[in-house]
């Protein structure tokens, strides 16, 4: 049987290597404990080659991250988290023999699979942490306290039960119509064979049998909405994608640690059962797994297709009513803005601008080397100067607040145009990129720009955010998309540094797995739809409006940070929320500067203790 011995996402990560067949990558194999990692290699496949290191001598950007972790060759870019590495795993295959067409399909419609971070996609938390994490907690619970599968799991078994949606599902779906009629046989029997079938031909040069053909005039008549629904064959629909091979090794121990007690737990997981299934008649998947030590066998258990019922006592529930609690409706925008601004007013809080410290600073653009100048592609000479003044707004502040030998983490760093100019700027400060969006040619170009440079005082990190666990003095961010700065400012927060962040996308803040809005407004009445009023409304600053309603969305933008900085300063934070200088540099031109508490000082990566703001 698989070994537990390693962390479910090092297990993970170690079948895909072996589904690849990647010979791409050296395996170091880390082990805080002495006498190294030797007897681990007897449980990675032979293919590879694996090392032993002990966590103290890994290079400090990977120290920096949680494991998995990649750091590619000059050392400076380390890719940090299960999804990120994993689909680092598949771009370094497809590099190597592009005709891989089976390894391509992991990444599924788009290449998007597991491309939303886990911070604010419900599904990637689901399968990339919660599901993994989950295992590992029941594998060490006595059988006597498992009585039914963990929350997590039932979720994803009523996400296998639901109809599956893809583009142009239209031919497989009359195709089904058409055997449903023309065979006598049970209808469940000739589900599961049609969608089986369309998925395994998409691994093959084979179509799906006879669905590509035109259709006799009867069943071309059938509406839509009356052709039967299509079931799932895998996690993400009809086709065999990275999700799948996240969740197996997942399930694999799941199912095995049952087989050794009652079987009872499975009377609720029939589509979990009939996914495990699927997933091992994949060409590739028993080979890989073999090579991983993961022994099949099926599990055996009455196959009973009703849903399970939601009840008091059936954690499913529970994890339904989450996960609609972060979705975000559309708010009535009677009135707009103006009956929350005035019920906030009436509680004697309305939006305070601290005066800038610092208007007239500026670098030194015109001797600074070309590759600091933010200018890219076919960015104007008008905007190009617009996000030189950004640039001079957070370097200032920046400035103030850090201290020799201090590391400074720029987070959201795009192309790096705030990172690489503090880097410049602060010679005797550490410098790390953390890209949190996951657009990885966006880090390249920065990590470019940062050779050409000759910087020695910068790394780059291709993480979500929650995957970047190092200490550090001062977080920055540049226009921080929605929800993205609530992550920037409770990291900075959890790590007792300061902070400089500048907002943006008012209108795409909702509840996610982590915040709720308002944060600290509530205790005024107010509520998260009129919440959400303010942050539509503090959208509409465009330079193109009525000033009057600039000057509306002005206000608002400063009442949801306003609402931020006092979630701050419940942890002890002196924090100003100030306009840029000039105005006219950026319709969102706010900028929140947080100071921690004087006798904090910084928090260990180990110590960071669930400051939630």
């Amino acid at each position: 049987m698989m070994s537990r011995i390693f962390p479910l996402h090092t297990s993970i990560a170690l079948f895909l290597l072996s589904y690849c067949e990647c010979k791409s990558f050296k395996v170091f194999l880390v082990s805080s404990k002495e006498g190294g990692s030797q007897p681990l290699k007897s449980h990675v496949p032979a293919a590879l080659d694996v090392s032993d290191i002990q966590f103290e001598d890994l290079p400090l950007l990977v120290r920096a991250c949680r494991l998995p972790a990649v750091l590619d060759e000059t050392g400076s870019l380390c890719r940090a988290g299960l999804a990120v590495v994993l689909r680092h795993i598949i771009s370094k295959t497809l590099e190597a023999d592009p005709s891989r067409k089976d390894v391509m399909a992991l990444l599924g419609f788009k290449k998007t699979c597991l491309k939303a971070c886990a911070e604010v996609s419900k599904w990637t938390r689901l399968c990339e942490i919660d599901i993994p994490s989950a295992v590992e907690a029941h594998l060490k619970t006595p059988t006597s306290l498992q009585k039914q599968p963990p929350p997590s799991i039932l979720t994803l078994e009523r996400r296998l039960g639901e109809p599956v949606k893809v583009h142009n599902d239209d031919k497989i779906r009359r195709q089904k119509l058409k055997e449903q009629r023309q065979s006598k046989r049970s209808l469940d029997s000739e589900q599961s064979s049609l969608e089986l079938r369309a998925a395994l031909s998409k691994l093959s040069v084979d179509s799906v049998p006879s669905a590509a053909t035109r259709e006799n005039s009867e069943i071309r008549k059938v509406k839509t909405t009356e052709l039967p629904p299509l079931e799932h064959v895998f996690a993400e629909g009809l086709y065999f994608t990275l999700t799948d091979v996240v969740l197996l090794p997942c399930i694999y121990l799941y199912l095995c640690s049952l087989q050794a007690c009652e079987a009872s737990a499975l009377l609720q997981l029939p589509h979990l059962l009939r996914w495990y299934a699927n997933v091992q008649e994949v060409p590739g998947v028993l080979r890989a797994a073999k090579a991983c030590g993961m022994a099949f066998s099926s599990p055996h258990a009455p196959i009973n297709d009703s849903p399970v019922s939601p009840t008091e006592d059936n954690p499913t529930s529970q994890v339904e009513e989450n996960e609609g609690h972060g979705m975000l409706t559309q708010p009535a925008f009677v009135g707009g803005p103006r009956p929350t601004m005035t019920k906030l007013k009436e509680n004697g809080i309305e939006a305070v601008f601290a005066p800038h410290p610092r208007p007239d600073w500026t670098l030194p653009w015109d001797g600074l080397p070309e590759a600091i100048n933010p200018t890219e592609g076919n960015m104007s000479d008008v905007r190009t100067v617009r996000k030189r003044q950004q640039l001079n707004n957070l370097v200032a502040m920046v400035t103030e607040l850090a201290r020799p030998s201090n590391t400074v983490v720029d987070f959201c760093s795009g192309t790096g145009h705030v990172g690489i100019a503090l880097a410049h700027a602060l010679p005797e400060c550490q410098v790390e990129s953390v890209l949190i969006e996951n657009k990885e040619e966006s880090l390249l170009r920065a990590q470019s720009r940062g050779s050409e440079l000759g910087l020695k005082n910068i790394g780059f990190i291709q993480a979500n955010l929650d995957y970047f666990t190092g200490a550090f003095h001062v977080g920055v961010a540049l226009h921080a998309c929605g929800v993205a700065t609530d992550m920037v400012m409770e990291h900075c927060v959890q790590a007792g540094a300061a902070f400089v962040v500048s907002p943006c996308c008012y209108g795409f803040i909702q509840n996610a797995v982590k915040f709720t809005f308002p944060k600290r407004f509530v205790a005024h009445v107010v509520l998260f739809q009129e919440h959400m009023i303010l942050c539509r409304f503090a959208d509409q600053t465009a330079v193109q409006l009525p000033p009057e309603r600039r000057l509306i969305g002005k206000q608002c933008m400063g009442l949801v940070d306003l609402d931020r900085s006092w979630a701050a300063e419940t942890h002890g934070y002196s924090v100003q929320v100030m306009t840029m200088e000039p105005e006219s540099c950026s319709p969102k031109n706010n900028m929140l500067v947080g100071r921690p508490p004087e006798s904090s000082g910084l928090k260990s990566a180990v110590s960071r203790a669930g400051a939630h703001i």
